[in-house]
Parts: structure tokens; C-alpha cells; sequence
């Protein structure tokens, strides 16, 4: 992933959690204006086989993730927040690298899905199946990656439900593996195949990158150790010449971690998250409060 970033980093999208909420705002108006129209976005594997509509492997992304209400609002916010979060602490290429996969890998589950029905099925049974797996795929499940990705990176960060009760970011994680296990099996049981794929492709960035990344993708998030230093004045401490004047004393107190901002660490304050800052020059580690609030070091 290092050497690769070194010669493909510079073409990493910025704000691409950013540019998949405008792409969803495209899908909320035609939703309203040409509902009908939707349908020729999908990712339907036949049209795109036998009709050449290849338009249908990118336009998929502009369809929302359910209908549009108040509180799509707030959760198009929600996610943008999370994945602005990972972007500024992974850096921009790893996020390219995991949303993008996350695209691609629903892509091509949905071609093999296909595929297995095609074989099993034959032309006549191909026909039905496309339209179905096209209604089935949407990027809710790659948003489920998103939220999972931070949960696992930023676990003990608390949000508040309801803007009201404080939860961990890592409960919630558990909470949504665990539904997405229970749809998975539901579905499956249900003899809903398709979907099951789905979700599995989906996901797979997520089990990818953490099985092979999670060390470093830690390390950028702030798991560096650090010696901490305090410095006091010692009272009547003289000089050789007999002036009084002032030395420095140094505790070896060891930390893993020191806001740059307000010298908080993990030991003075446990319940605190730190992170360092990758827009900034040079190793600076802030705690929650002052990640997003500090002003760049150029």
C-alpha cells in the first residue's frame, strides 16, 4: 500500500464523501422529477451484457439509499462526518482505496451473481434475474462500511442519539455487525440469495483492509507512543555562583498520547480519544476536542 501510494497518490479524489453526497442529491431530484427514469441507472448485469448500456456501472452510485425525508438529511450529514474523519487521519488515497473498492467489489458481486444464475437458470432465467439484481444493489450497504471503518478506528469516540444519550462509537459498531448478521442469514433462510451477495461484496473492503491494514491504519490514527515531559521550577535551587536561577526538572512520565493543543494525554484524561492530524507538517497528535477545531500546522 506505501509503494503504491508513493506513485498513485497524487491522483487520490479529495472529499470523496463529499462528491458521493452530491451524487446522491442527483438521485433525490430525479426521484422527484423522473421517477421512472431510475430505472435505466440500475446496475442491471443483462442490459449491460446484451443492450451495452455500460453507462449502468457508474450511474448505480447516483441512486439514494432509500427515500428522501428530514432525516436523510441528517444521516447524509452523519456519513459525510465520518468519512471526512477517516480521509484527514488515513490520508486521502487509503479512503479512495477503500470507498472505491467498496464500489467495485459490489460491481463485480453483482456480475458474478449473475453469472451463477445464468449458468443455473439459462438465457430465459438471466432475463428475470437482471432486473432483480439491479433493484438490489444501492450503496447502503458501502455506507455500512464507512460507519464500520470508523467504528473500528475511532472505537471509543462518543456520539449522541437523539443529541441527547452519549454511546460509544464501538457499541454501535457492534450493534450494526450484528444486524447485518442477522440480515444476512435472514436472507439467506429466506432463499433471498442475491441480496446475501450483496451485502457480502459490499462489506468485503472492510474485512480486506482491516486484515491487512489495521496495523498501519492504528499508527495513523494516533497509536504512537511518546515521552511525556513536565517541567517545574524548583524552589531555592542556586547555581554554582550562588545566583538563584531557574532548572529545569524532567519526570519520566510515559504517555501514549498528548494533545498538541492542550497538553491533555491518555493518562491524565482516560476517556479521551487522540488522533494525529495528516494535514498538518509534521507529527501533531490532538485529542477529540481539538482535532477538527486546530488550526493547521504549514
Amino acid at each position: 500500500m506505501r509503494s503504491l501510494e508513493d506513485k498513485f497518490g497524487r491522483f487520490a479524489i479529495k472529499n470523496l464523501s463529499l462528491i458521493l453526497i452530491a451524487c446522491y442529491g442527483v438521485g433525490y431530484l430525479l426521484q422527484l422529477v423522473a421517477p421512472n427514469f431510475i430505472e435505466y441507472l440500475t446496475l442491471n448485469p443483462y442490459e449491460i451484457i446484451h443492450s451495452f448500456q455500460i453507462w449502468r456501472v457508474f450511474t448505480w452510485i447516483l441512486i439514494p439509499p432509500g427515500q428522501f425525508s428530514f432525516l436523510t438529511l441528517l444521516m447524509l450529514y452523519f456519513y459525510y462526518s465520518l468519512g471526512t474523519s477517516l480521509e484527514m487521519v488515513w490520508g486521502t488515497y487509503r479512503y479512495n482505496v477503500y470507498l472505491l473498492s467498496g464500489f467495485l467489489f459490489t460491481i463485480v458481486g453483482a456480475f458474478i451473481t449473475y453469472g451463477v444464475y445464468y449458468f443455473f437458470l439459462g438465457a430465459v432465467g438471466s432475463v428475470v434475474i437482471g432486473p432483480i439484481i439491479g433493484a438490489c444493489v444501492s450503496t447502503y450497504y458501502v455506507n455500512m462500511s464507512i460507519f464500520l471503518a470508523y467504528a473500528a478506528t475511532f472505537p471509543n469516540s462518543q456520539v449522541y442519539i437523539f443529541f441527547i444519550l452519549p454511546v460509544k462509537v464501538k457499541v454501535l459498531g457492534i450493534i450494526y455487525a450484528a444486524l447485518l448478521v442477522y440480515q444476512f442469514v435472514n436472507y439467506f433462510v429466506s432463499g433471498t440469495y442475491v441480496v446475501c451477495m450483496i451485502i457480502f461484496v459490499s462489506l468485503l473492503n472492510f474485512g480486506i483492509f482491516f486484515l491487512t491494514q489495521r496495523k498501519k491504519l492504528t499508527n495513523r490514527s494516533g497509536s504512537y507512543s511518546r515521552m511525556n515531559y513536565q517541567y517545574r521550577k524548583p524552589q531555592g535551587t542556586t547555581s554554582n555562583n550562588g545566583n538563584s536561577n531557574q532548572s529545569v526538572k524532567r519526570t519520566n512520565t510515559i504517555t501514549r498520547h498528548k494533545c498538541a493543543i492542550c497538553g491533555r494525554t491518555d493518562v491524565s484524561n482516560p476517556e479521551l480519544s487522540f488522533r494525529f492530524c495528516s494535514k498538518c507538517n509534521g507529527n501533531y497528535e490532538y485529542c477529540e476536542a481539538h482535532l477538527f477545531t486546530h488550526k493547521h500546522v504549514e
